[in-house]
C-alpha cells in the first residue's frame, strides 16, 4: 500500500544541507508578509544585485535551470529515482512577434531534448506564450477579428500546430497547459483541433483542466464524448488551478458569475469524479494527474487497483511541481506508478513571475507550507537520530 509519510524515501535525493536550505526557504514563504514584500520587491532585488541570492535559494528550490542544458542534472537526479521530467519554458508575459517565435522555438528544442532522454515523458508549452492575451481573448469571446488579426490569428494556429506535429513525429507527448477563463475558448479550441490531428491511435497532444472551475467537469464529459464521436483520443492533464484570486477579482469587477467553485471541497469532489471518469474511460484517453492533494492521489491508486490498472500503465501518470510535494512523488514512484515533476527553467528574471506565483501558493494553500515544513522536519530528525 502507498503511504506517504515515508521521509525516507520523500528526501532520499537531498543531502543534509539541501535539506536545511529547503527547510529555511519554506520557513520563510509561510511568512506572508515577506511573499508580499518579496512579490513588490523581487524585480528591484535583480536590478539590485540581488540575482545570484535569488538564484542559490527560491530559484534552485522550483526551477531546474536557466537554459534546456542546465536542467540536464536535474533530469538526471529525478531519473535516478524514476521519476520523469516535464520541460516548461517558463518565461511568460511576452506581446511580440519575435517573443512568440523565440518561444516556439524554445518549445521545439525541448520536444527534440525529450526525444533523446527517456526521463521526459512529457514537454508542456502555454499559448500565452506564443499568442497575445488580448487576441485570445478577442477569439475566445467570438468577437470578428479585423484582417489583420485573422493573419496573426493564423500565425498562432500554425505556431501550436508546428510543434504539436512535431510532438505527433518524436512520438513525445506535449501539455498544454490551461490559463484564465476568459481566454480558454481559444485555447480548447486549438487544444481539440490538434488532439482531433494527432491522438488517432495514442495520446500525444493533452489539454489541462482545471477543477477550481465549476464547468469542467462537464466540459471533460463532453471532451471524452467528442473524442469518441470523431475517432480520437482524449488527453486530459487534471489540475485544480492557478489563477483562482484574479479569477473571483475580475468577475465581482465586471459583473459576472464567478467561474470559481463555491468551497473547496465542491472542487476536491469535481477532481475526484474526473479521475473516476477518466479511468472508467482508460481505452480511449490518456490521464496525468497534476497534484499536490494526497487525498486525489491516493484515490486514483485505489481507482487503478479496482480496475486492475498496472501502477506501471502509461496511459496514467502522476504529476507534482519540481520542489514541491516530493514525499507524494518519490513514494509512488518507489511504487512503480509513473511520475513526472514539472521542471520549468528561464532566465532568472524572465521566471520571476513563475517564483513569485510558487509563494504565494505556498502561502495562501491552507496547510501546503506546514505539511512541507513537517516533512521536512521530521526527515531531519530521522537523519539526526541515526548519528546518534
Amino acid at each position: 500500500m502507498v503511504s506517504f509519510e515515508n521521509t525516507e524515501n520523500a528526501f532520499k535525493a537531498k543531502t543534509n544541507s539541501e535539506l536545511n536550505r529547503s527547510y529555511w526557504l519554506f520557513k520563510l514563504i509561510g511568512n506572508p508578509l515577506l511573499v508580499k514584500m518579496g512579490a513588490n520587491f523581487g524585480p528591484l532585488a535583480l536590478n539590485a544585485g540581488f540575482k545570484g541570492l535569488i538564484k542559490n535559494t527560491i530559484f534552485k528550490q522550483f526551477v531546474g535551470g536557466e537554459t534546456i542544458h542546465d536542467c540536464s542534472v536535474t533530469i538526471a537526479q529525478l531519473g535516478k529515482y524514476n521519476i520523469g521530467t516535464i520541460l516548461d519554458y517558463s518565461v511568460e508575459g511576452k506581446e511580440s512577434e519575435e517573443d512568440f517565435d523565440h518561444c516556439l522555438e524554445e518549445t521545439l528544442d525541448t520536444i527534440k531534448k525529450a526525444k533523446s532522454d527517456k526521463h521526459i515523458p512529457f514537454c508542456v508549452f502555454k499559448v500565452t506564450g506564443l499568442a497575445r492575451f488580448d487576441l485570445l481573448q478577442k477569439v475566445s469571446s467570438k468577437i470578428a477579428l479585423t484582417d489583420t488579426e485573422k493573419q496573426e490569428w493564423q500565425r498562432v494556429k500554425d505556431r501550436v500546430t508546428k510543434i504539436c506535429g512535431s510532438a505527433y513525429e518524436s512520438n513525445q507527448a506535449v501539455f498544454i497547459d490551461a490559463e484564465e477563463s476568459w481566454i480558454q475558448p481559444a485555447i480548447d479550441d486549438l487544444a481539440n483541433e490538434n488532439m482531433a490531428l494527432y491522438n488517432k491511435n495514442s495520446v500525444i497532444i493533452y489539454n489541462t483542466y482545471q477543477f477550481y472551475r465549476h464547468d469542467r467537469l462537464a466540459y471533460l464529459t463532453e471532451s471524452i464524448k467528442h473524442g469518441k464521436t470523431n475517432g480520437y483520443h482524449v488527453g486530459a492533464k487534471l489540475v485544480r488551478g492557478a489563477y483562482m484570486e484574479k479569477e473571483r477579482r475580475r468577475a465581482n469587477e465586471m459583473n459576472y458569475p464567478s467561474p470559481i467553485q463555491p468551497s473547496k471541497e465542491a472542487s476536491d469532489n469535481d477532481y475526484n469524479a474526473a479521475l473516476k471518469l477518466c479511468v472508467d474511460n482508460i481505452d480511449v484517453i490518456g490521464v496525468c494527474a497534476g497534484t499536490h492533494n494526497e487525498k486525489s492521489s491516493l484515490y486514483l491508486v485505489e481507482l487503478m487497483q479496482q480496475k486492475n490498472i498496472q501502477p506501471s500503465d502509461k496511459r496514467i501518470y502522476f504529476s507534482q511541481l519540481f520542489g514541491m510535494s516530493d514525499h507524494i512523488s518519490y513514494n509512488l514512484s518507489l511504487n512503480n506508478y509513473n511520475v513526472a515533476k514539472y521542471v520549468p527553467y528561464g532566465p532568472v528574471k524572465e521566471v520571476l513571475p513563475y517564483l513569485i506565483r510558487r509563494a504565494q501558493e505556498n502561502t495562501s494553500v491552507k496547510g501546503q507550507t506546514g505539511r512541507e515544513l513537517n516533512l521536512i522536519m521530521k526527515e531531519k530528525k530521522r537523519r539526526s537520530e541515526l548519528k546518534k
